[in-house]
């Protein structure tokens, strides 16, 4: 994915919410994210980063900045 239009901005990780950014489980076919789940091969923006769900982890794709791609 090169165009994050339309993805949705989830905003910053919110430490105080289990099963954030940084609390994965690889092999999951979901991601969690603020307390949201999305389904393995979503794409998030988080501030500049286009964040794609890789079986249980979030891995950055890109830039979700349209001035700095």
């Amino acid at each position: 994915m090169t165009d994050p239009v339309g993805v949705e901005q989830v905003g910053d990780q919110d430490p105080e919410l289990e099963y954030d950014l940084h609390e994965n489980v690889r092999g999951l076919a979901s991601c969690f994210f603020n307390d949201r789940t999305y389904a393995d091969g979503s794409f998030v923006r988080s501030g500049n980063a286009l964040l794609r769900c890789d079986r249980g982890v979030w891995v950055v794709a890109g830039s979700s900045d349209p001035d700095n791609p």
